[in-house]
């Protein structure tokens, strides 16, 4: 097999530019596909979902729970995680990403005090526990909330 001999499967695509209902002569005249009589060959057949007065399947099902709209997702990075970056280095959200330690920081980063710290580095973040900023402080480097 190679490249030249590639194609898609069969029956997998279809012309978006089809007409129908011209005619017995192009394969889909007088019904145009939609076969004789019922609710579905008439204009202004049933929205999507209708069951015919049956309560449908969407109303059946139980709904759970509660997506609250004002919830943050704010990522937290321990103390310990910090340790891969050189000592006097500036560490910001941009830079916890570029090192793969933080995938995506749509609402924040905030620092925790789990771990231990022994490089002096300036840290900022959108927050800190308490416990984090004794560290950062204790080897001589700072905390700056962005």
């Amino acid at each position: 097999m190679d490249l030249s001999n590639l194609r898609p499967a069969d029956g997998s695509k279809h012309s978006d530019n089809f007409r129908r209902g011209r005619g017995h002569g192009s394969g889909n005249g007088k019904t145009a596909g939609k076969g004789h009589k019922g609710q579905k060959a008439r204009s202004g057949a049933p929205r999507p979902g209708f069951e015919g007065g049956q309560m449908p399947l969407y109303r059946r099902i139980p709904k759970r729970g509660f997506t609250c709209r004002n919830s943050k997702e704010i990522v937290g990075i321990n103390v310990s995680a910090l340790e891969v970056f050189d000592n006097d280095a500036v560490v910001s959200v941009e830079t916890l990403i570029e090192a793969g330690i933080v995938k995506h920081a749509r609402d924040g980063v905030k620092i925790l005090g789990n771990g231990e710290l022994t490089k002096k580095l300036t840290v900022q973040a959108n927050a800190f526990s308490a416990g984090a900023v004794e560290k950062i402080e204790a080897v001589g480097g700072k905390a700056e909330v962005i």
